[in-house]
C-alpha cells in the first residue's frame, strides 16, 4: 500500500502540505482533487520520487511498477507507434539483450532462449497490436502508427503520452489531467480502459462525469492535509456539504461560549471574590482550539450578458456543401447541410473523430466558406467564439485588463477591475503581463473577453480544458442563464447535460438531429464499432477466401446493421407520436371554433389564444410531417 505519514512540502513561504496522512490500497482508484496551485502535481512528484518531503515519510511497495502520463513531450522523430511501445520498458529491455546477443558471434544459446522465454512471458508479441488498439481507442486515424512523433500538434503528442503511459505494465498508474485534449469518443473508450484497469490508480481530473464513473475514493488536498472521503466525486460532495454544516454549526456554538466566557471575565476580573474564576475562563479561552467558519463561496460570479437585439434567425444555412479547398480541387465532408439558429438554440454537436465537427464549428465561426449553397447572417447576428487556438492568440505581453481595455477604451478602470474579479482576477493579477498565466487562466481570460462583448450566438469548442471543477461549474450556470443560441462540443458530459436540450449527431458525412443522450450515443459509437469490424472481417474473408461466406459474420453484419439503423426507426416512431399528438390538439381547437359561443365579446381573449395556437400548430404539423417523410425516405434507402 502506499502511506503518507507527517507530510509536509514548503515552497518559498508556502506550504503545500504540512502535516499530512494519506493511506491507499492496492487496487484502489482515487480521484485527486484541490483548487489549482494547492499540491496536486506536486503530489505526484513526491509519489514518482522526483521530490522530497521536507518532513515526514512517504513509503511504496519496492517492487511496484509505476506509470505515469508525462505533460510535454520532446522533439523526435521515432513514430508513433514506436513511441507508445517505448512505455513498456521491460519489452525494451529485452529487445535490446536479444540484438546484443544475437550480435555476438559467440553467443550462449541458452541465455538467448531465457531471453525469449521471457519475451513470451511478458506476451511481448502481442505489443504491437495492444499499442495500435491504444491508438485507435485514442482517436488516431489509420496510417497515423507510422507517423514521426513530431507531425503531431502539442495536443496529440499529449494524448500519445497517455497512450505511452498505457502501454506501460504497472501497478499504480498516475494520470494527470487525461481528458484534457481528448475529445468525447476518446473520453469513452479512456474511460472504459480504466475500468478495467486492475492497479492502483490515482488520477487528477476536473471532469466530474469522469470521476463518478471511475474512482471509488476522492482525496481532497485542503488547507495542507490530505481529506479522504469515500465513494466518487458525487457522494464527496455530499459528505464535504455534511462537513461543512457540522462544522458552521460546532462554529457557531463555539462563539456563542466564547462569547459567554468573555463577558464572564469582563464582569468579575476586577472583583477580588470572582478573580481565580475569572482567570480560569481566561485559560480557557488560551485552551481553546478555535473552530474556523465553513466557506464553500466559489471565486467565479461572472454571466454572459446577451446582445440586447436578436434577429430570426441569427443564423441559416441551406444545401451547404462544407470542407476545404485543394490543388485536386473541393474535398466535402459535409454534405447538403440544412440548419437554422435561432435564439433558443441550444445544441450540444457529437460525432466521430475526423468527420466533420472541428469543419461545421469553423463554417458556424465564419473561418471556413462553404464550398457550396447559402449562408445568412441575422442582422443583429453577434458570435461569441472560444477555440482552444485563441488561447495561443492571446497577446501574452499584455495584462488581463489590457485585453479588456482594447476592447472597450472608454470603459473605467474599475469597471474593469470588477469585471475581471468575477473570473478571479483579483487586485494587481488583473494587470500583470499573461506571461506566466496557466492554461486555465488563459481559458478564463478568453471566456471573459467574450463575456465583455454581450454576443447573442455562442460557439464553444471544447471549452471545459485547463478549467477546475469549481470554474466549470461556474461556466456550467452562466450558460444556463444565457438568454442567446448555445452550440457546444465538448468530451465534459455534465456540462452538454446541464446546457444543451437537442444533440446534433456529425458522421457520415451528414449533420442531422441526434435522436436520443449522451447514453445513446454511446451506445451508438459502439454500434459503429460492430459494424465497421464486421465489414472488415468481411473483406479478409473475400480476399482470402473468394466464394467463401462465413454465415457467422454475414449475422453479425446483419445484426450490426438493423442496430445502425435503430435511431432512425426510434426517430420515425416518436414523429409519429408527435404527429398523433399535434392532429389531436388541432382536433380539439377546431372543436373549440365550431361553438358559437366562443366568438363572444367575453371570449375575445380566449379567441385569439386559440387562433395564435392553431397558427403554431399547423406550422409545427407541417415541419413534423416533412421530417416524417424525410426519415422514412433514409430508412427506404438504408434497407435496399
Amino acid at each position: 500500500m502506499i502511506q503518507l505519514q507527517n507530510v509536509s512540502v514548503q515552497r518559498g513561504t508556502k506550504f503545500l502540505l504540512d502535516g499530512a496522512d494519506l493511506t491507499i490500497y492496492p487496487g484502489q482508484k482515487v480521484g485527486l482533487i484541490g483548487a489549482n496551485g494547492t499540491g496536486k502535481s506536486t503530489l505526484f512528484q513526491l509519489l514518482l520520487g522526483q521530490l522530497h518531503s521536507d518532513t515526514g515519510s512517504l513509503d511504496i511497495p519496492k517492487q511496484w511498477r509505476v506509470a505515469h502520463m508525462a505533460q510535454e513531450v520532446g522533439h523526435t522523430s521515432r513514430s508513433a507507434l514506436d513511441y507508445v511501445l517505448d512505455g513498456d520498458s521491460e519489452l525494451r529491455r529485452l529487445e535490446r539483450a536479444i540484438a546484443t546477443a544475437l550480435q555476438d558471434t559467440e553467443h550462449n544459446g541458452e541465455a538467448l532462449a531465457h531471453l525469449y522465454s521471457d519475451m513470451e512471458n511478458i506476451h511481448a508479441y502481442t505489443a504491437p497490436s495492444r499499442a495500435q488498439q491504444l491508438l485507435n481507442g485514442l482517436g488516431f486515424a489509420p496510417g497515423d502508427d507510422q507517423r514521426p512523433v513530431s507531425d503531431f500538434s502539442g495536443g496529440w503528442r499529449i494524448r500519445l503520452n497517455l497512450a505511452q503511459a498505457l502501454m506501460c505494465p504497472s501497478d499504480l498508474l498516475l494520470l494527470d489531467e487525461p481528458t484534457n485534449h481528448l475529445d468525447l469518443d476518446a473520453t469513452l473508450w479512456l474511460e472504459e480502459w480504466l475500468k478495467r484497469y486492475a492497479g492502483t490508480l490515482i488520477i487528477i481530473s476536473h471532469d466530474r462525469d469522469f470521476l463518478d464513473n471511475i474512482v471509488d475514493r476522492i482525496v481532497n488536498i485542503e488547507k495542507q492535509k490530505l481529506d479522504n472521503y469515500s465513494g466518487n466525486y458525487s457522494a464527496f460532495e455530499r459528505q464535504r456539504a455534511e462537513k461543512l454544516a457540522q462544522q458552521q454549526a460546532s462554529f457557531e456554538k463555539q462563539q456563542e461560549r466564547i462569547a459567554h466566557v468573555e463577558s464572564y471575565i469582563r464582569r468579575f476580573r476586577a472583583q477580588a471574590t470572582k478573580a481565580r474564576q475569572a482567570q480560569s475562563r481566561i485559560k480557557e479561552l488560551e485552551r481553546m482550539e478555535k473552530i474556523a467558519p465553513a466557506h464553500i463561496d466559489s471565486p467565479f460570479t461572472f454571466t454572459f450578458k446577451c446582445h440586447d437585439k436578436m434577429s430570426v434567425p441569427l443564423v441559416h444555412i441551406a444545401r451547404a456543401d462544407i470542407g476545404y479547398k485543394n490543388d485536386q480541387g473541393n474535398k466535402v465532408i459535409l454534405n447538403k447541410v440544412e440548419l437554422s439558429i435561432r435564439a433558443e438554440t441550444r445544441i450540444g454537436l457529437l460525432g466521430p473523430n475526423g468527420a466533420g465537427k472541428s469543419s461545421l464549428v469553423k463554417t458556424l465561426a465564419g473561418s471556413l466558406p462553404l464550398l457550396s449553397g447559402d449562408r445568412t447572417n441575422g442582422e443583429h447576428f453577434k458570435l461569441g467564439y472560444f477555440a482552444q487556438h485563441q488561447l495561443e492568440a492571446l497577446d501574452i505581453n499584455a495584462s488581463a485588463a489590457l485585453h479588456i481595455q482594447r476592447l472597450a477604451p472608454m470603459a473605467r478602470e474599475q469597471e474593469i477591475r470588477d469585471f475581471l474579479g468575477s473570473f478571479d482576477f483579483h487586485g494587481d493579477r488583473a494587470f500583470e503581463p499573461i506571461t506566466h498565466f496557466s492554461g486555465g487562466e488563459k481559458a478564463r481570460l478568453a471566456l471573459a473577453i467574450i463575456a465583455w462583448e454581450k454576443p447573442n450566438v455562442l460557439l464553444l469548442d471544447e471549452p471545459t480544458n485547463h478549467l477546475d471543477l469549481e470554474m466549470r461549474h461556474a461556466l456550467t450556470m452562466a450558460l444556463q442563464e444565457f438568454e442567446g443560441a448555445v452550440i457546444v462540443v465538448s468530451h465534459d458530459r455534465h456540462l452538454l447535460r446541464n446546457t444543451v436540450n437537442e444533440f446534433w449527431l456529425v458522421a457520415d458525412g451528414k449533420v442531422e438531429e441526434f435522436d436520443g443522450d449522451l447514453e445513446d450515443y454511446y451506445q451508438w459509437m459502439q454500434q459503429q464499432k460492430t459494424t465497421a469490424a464486421a465489414v472488415e472481417k468481411e473483406k479478409i474473408i473475400s480476399a482470402e477466401g473468394g466464394d467463401k461466406v462465413d454465415k457467422k459474420a454475414q449475422r453479425q453484419q446483419s445484426a450490426a446493421q438493423r442496430a445502425q439503423l435503430k435511431p432512425l426507426t426510434n426517430k420515425l416512431k416518436n414523429l409519429e407520436a408527435q404527429l398523433e399528438k399535434l392532429q389531436k390538439r388541432l382536433s380539439e381547437i377546431e372543436s373549440l371554433l365550431g361553438d358559437s359561443s366562443i366568438y363572444d365579446d367575453k371570449n375575445k381573449t380566449k379567441l385569439q389564444e386559440l387562433i395564435t395556437e392553431q397558427g403554431k400548430l399547423q406550422t409545427q404539423l407541417e415541419e413534423t410531417e416533412e421530417n416524417w417523410l424525410m426519415i422514412s425516405e433514409e430508412l427506404e434507402a438504408a434497407n435496399q
